[in-house]
């Protein structure tokens, strides 16, 4: 029997709108698990990347520090093979001035080199090109200074010029015959002024002024070798010798000239007396420091109002000249019992940094930073602070000054030629 369709047994239908739902826990579970992992694989890559730019870094300042050790061992080479030899010979890199460099005398000052003579004194750059120019007449002229202020003084006569870099500052004349001189930074002259019976020492402003007057005399103070004053102005420090009992006593006295000395006789600050020993130079090295040097003996002083010794050092070589700058003494002895002379220098605290021995006579000699540059004629020999002997030979033209200046081996040296420029070289 056949069956129509309308007999079939119906299928039953799935609903295409059902879905399964599962625990909401198992998805929040699932998720958070899923960011866990994700949160640690970025924290492993951040490790990663931290470590590797860790890595970077250290190979570059490895790299740094190696580049720099070889600069450093490079320059100290370098420096070692320039400094650590003898030169023999100088190099004329420039001439200035040329046909104006004739007579007169030559000193360093400031940034150039004063020319001086009985006619005039001019101050002269580094291109030798004069600056400024002051005409005077003078018998026998000497100068003293620091490094910013000067004065040119008749020896035995009665005319001090004072100057600065930018030209004169003022003209003093004195009444009694010039013996010494010294000049403060300000311009303040400190003059040891001759008399037989009674010497004096007075101290002048730029303008002429008389701002102190100290009379000595033989049977009292004693007479006056030198004088020499602060570079502030202040203070005077004064070298007597007297005779006591036939006996040379040397004395050395401070004076104050501000408010310390005002409750002081004289405005004397310091009174000490040196037995068997005849005194004859004195000298600031700085506004704190001074000293005085004898035929045996160096004595330093401490102190910007009432100065006291510090130290005292026993000299057993005859002094040929003696020579400062505001960090070293120096002094050239003969040699006993050998030929040639030492060549020492002191600190300020008195204690002997350089011995050096050396042959051969020079009248000039002088202390530039720390070279000792000796001269005579056309020979020169210069040593470093270190005992290293840094030029041993002869100019072309007679050396009237000569001084460093910036650069490697670099001086100027002043002779007939001019002002010029040189290098040492082997």
């Amino acid at each position: 029997m056949k069956r129509n369709r309308g007999d079939r047994p119906r299928r039953r239908r799935r609903n295409a709108n059902l879905h399964v739902v599962r625990d909401p826990e198992e998805q929040t579970d699932r998720l958070i698990e899923q960011i866990v992992a994700e949160l640690n694989d970025e924290e492993v890559s951040r490790r990663e990347i931290e470590e590797q730019s860790r890595r970077h870094k250290k190979r570059a300042r490895s790299r740094r520090v190696i580049i720099a050790v070889t600069a450093l061992a490079a320059v100290a080479a370098a420096f070692l093979f320039i400094n650590l030899q003898t030169y023999t010979a100088v190099r004329v890199s420039d001439t200035y001035g040329n046909g104006r460099i004739s007579g007169g005398n030559y000193r360093q000052f400031s940034e150039g080199v004063l020319k001086y003579s009985r006619d005039g004194i001019s101050y002269l750059n580094q291109r030798g090109e004069e600056q400024w120019n002051q005409p005077y007449q003078i018998k026998n002229p000497f100068i003293e200074g620091n490094e910013t202020s000067a004065a040119v003084a008749d020896k035995g006569g009665n005319d001090i010029y004072v100057f600065q870099k930018d030209g004169i500052r003022g003209e003093i004349h004195t009444t009694l015959p010039i013996q010494r001189i010294s000049v403060s930074e300000q311009g303040i002259v400190c003059a040891v002024l001759k008399n037989e019976s009674t010497p004096s020492i007075i101290c002048y402003d730029t303008a002429g002024n008389i701002l102190v007057e100290h009379k000595a005399s033989q049977g009292g103070t004693g007479y006056p070798v030198d004088a020499s004053i602060s570079p502030d102005g202040q203070v005077m420090q004064v070298i007597y010798l007297y005779v006591n009992g036939g006996k040379v006593i040397s004395r050395v006295g401070f004076y104050n000239f501000g408010e310390a000395g005002n409750e002081k006789t004289d405005r004397q600050v310091l009174d000490k007396e040196y037995g068997e020993t005849i005194l004859a130079e004195g000298f600031f090295m700085s506004q704190n420091i001074s000293a005085v040097v004898g035929d045996n003996c160096l004595v330093l002083y401490e102190g910007k109002e009432q100065p006291e010794e510090t130290v005292s050092v026993k000299i057993d070589k005859e002094i040929k000249s003696v020579f400062h700058s505001s960090r070293y003494i120096g002094l050239v002895l003969n040699n006993r019992g050998k030929s040639g002379c030492e060549l020492r220098l002191y600190n300020k605290s008195g204690k002997q940094v350089l011995s050096k021995d050396f042959t051969g006579e020079y009248s000039n000699v002088k202390i530039c930073g720390e070279q000792v540059i000796l001269y005579d004629g056309r020979r020169c020999k210069i040593f470093m602070r270190n005992g290293i002997e840094k030029f041993q030979g002869e100019t072309n033209n007679q050396i009237l000054e000569i001084f460093p200046i910036s650069g490697v081996n670099k001086y100027i040296m002043i002779n007939a030629n001019g002002v010029e420029h040189i290098r040492l070289v082997k």
